[in-house]
């Protein structure tokens, strides 16, 4: 009875979605109802063994067993959506990695098992790949390059990227959108539109409609890679006075919507910490420098970079002890209107401040009411015990971090609500958080106090328009710093834990 009432619903959601297309557009995307059916099939597979392995009443909710069943079943069900995502590519890839980088908001299975979508994404061959060059560069791509590596540096969901150069002697990096990939966008993102509504008919306490709404808004901004190469140039020009940072530069006679033809940069991926070392680069000075750089992003000119997963960002032993940052794939930025930014700005303040009534306050402005404290979890990546004490006196361990992983699958519907309320900008921020959470981890820096004073400058950046406020203001914090510096002192934390004044 429930495998009927299961396969009734999804078909329900099947046809409503199928209802939707045109003729034409099944036409146009020519596979389309193929990689549709793939993911109806997928969907009431997954809402099948939900149904069967939770919801039958066999099991007591909230013992070990319920637990251990649980547990399995998200493994299950990560693996059959890890293997659509393969097959199908393109946009599906896309969510697949979103899905990968909400690590303190989404179950660990899922989360570990869509991780690997962002360095083993499906290749093109390679005479496809030529084909699209041809195709947009009107030009054979002999004739356009005297080398063309074969084999890709990287591919990820949309394109992929392969080293070449000119025939003036200059390296360049070359990223080539995916055959199918834009002609399949569409009729993609209308069947897992639909798919979405089957599954909440079936499961009315989770809410994935923020995930396609957000995709459906920046799919086509990703596709057109002449808009990627503006945001390149506009983050380069906005950022012109950090000299460590490196944005590679356009080659605009080779870039189109579907071809962008960039700066070749070296470097060792972000979270390379055996990288690091190996060429005497100080993790500290990195994790300082992206916490620098995504803070004024976030609090200051309120234009962010949402995809800083560690393929995205590079680390080069500059000049010196200089290191340099280098910031790649400028596909998806996010615009935040001033209210947010300002909100948020306070927020954060507040969170820092350890000031809970001016959290539930300012929570309540971003629109997530009771569950502000559950919010400000999800902002911070820490524990409301954490919070409350204070974030920069109370140290960031291991063991919190897995009880908080834990607690994204045992509050799930809950953290489900806040991402359905809060703004739309929200969204992309929380995957930005993310991520620079983990990188922080790779790098084992995320006991340093000093992401906590960039962060507080932003914010008092952003909020102090008056010169007099702004100095006082950033004095206090340069006090705080001093405090803080203090503090990690191993003779003066001795002294405080004796006190009873600090926790480890």
């Amino acid at each position: 009875m429930v495998y009927r009432n299961v396969v009734r619903l999804g078909l329900l959601g099947v046809g409503s979605g199928l209802a939707t297309y045109h003729i034409d557009e099944l036409e146009t995307a020519g596979i389309g109802a193929l990689r549709f059916g793939r993911a109806a099939v997928t969907v009431i597979k997954i809402v099948t063994d939900y149904r069967s392995s939770l919801y039958s009443g066999s099991i007591t909710p909230g013992t070990e067993e319920y637990n251990d069943v649980k547990s399995q079943t998200h493994l299950r069900a990560a693996k059959k959506l890890l293997d659509l995502c393969c097959v199908n590519g393109g946009a599906f890839v896309k969510v697949g990695q979103h899905l990968g980088s909400l690590e303190y908001l989404l179950p660990q299975e899922y989360v570990n098992t869509m991780k690997v979508l962002h360095s083993k994404a499906p290749e093109s061959p390679l005479e496809e790949i030529k084909g699209v060059l041809q195709e947009e560069l009107n030009c054979k791509p002999e004739d356009l390059f005297v080398e063309f590596e074969p084999r890709p540096l990287g591919a990820a969901s949309l394109a992929q990227v392969h080293r070449a150069r000119l025939k003036d002697g200059r390296e360049v990096a070359v990223k080539v959108q995916h055959p199918s990939v834009k002609a399949h966008s569409k009729v993609d993102m209308k069947g897992m539109e639909a798919l979405v509504q089957a599954v909440s008919l079936v499961f009315p306490e989770f809410d994935f409609s923020w995930l396609v709404e957000e995709m459906k808004k920046n799919l086509p901004k990703e596709l057109n890679f002449t808009m990627e190469a503006h945001n390149a140039e506009r983050v380069a020009a906005q950022f012109s006075h950090l000299p460590w940072l490196k944005i590679p530069k356009i080659e605009w006679p080779l870039t189109t919507e579907r071809v962008l033809t960039m700066e070749f940069c070296e470097g060792g991926q972000v979270n390379d910490r055996a990288y690091m070392v190996a060429h005497g680069i100080d993790t500290h000075d990195v994790s300082k420098k992206i916490g620098s750089l995504y803070s004024e992003m976030i609090f200051v000119n309120g234009y962010v970079h949402c995809d800083p997963h560690p393929g995205n960002v590079l680390v080069q032993a500059g000049k010196g002890k200089d290191t340099q940052i280098v910031l790649l794939d400028h596909g998806l930025y996010t615009k935040l209107t001033n209210d947010f930014r300002l909100t948020y700005s306070k927020l954060w303040l507040s969170i820092l401040n350890a000031d809970l009534e001016a959290i539930q306050h300012h929570g309540n402005q971003l629109g997530v009411g009771e569950l502000y404290g559950l919010f400000a979890c999800m902002v911070t990546g820490r524990s409301w015990n954490s919070i409350s004490q204070g974030i920069d006196k109370k140290a960031r361990t291991a063991q919190e971090q897995d009880e908080i992983k834990a607690d994204a699958a045992k509050y799930f519907p809950e953290i489900s609500a806040v991402l359905s309320r809060v703004p739309r900008q929200m969204l992309l921020i929380f995957k930005t958080n993310d991520l620079l959470r983990g990188i922080e981890f790779s790098l084992d820096t995320h006991r340093s106090m000093s992401s906590f004073i960039t962060m507080s400058r932003c914010c008092v950046h952003s909020l102090f328009a008056q010169r007099s406020l702004w100095a006082w203001a950033q004095f206090r914090i340069s006090l705080y710093t001093v405090y803080l510096y203090l503090l990690q002192s191993s003779v003066v934390r001795y002294l405080f834990h004796k006190a009873g004044l600090l926790e480890s």
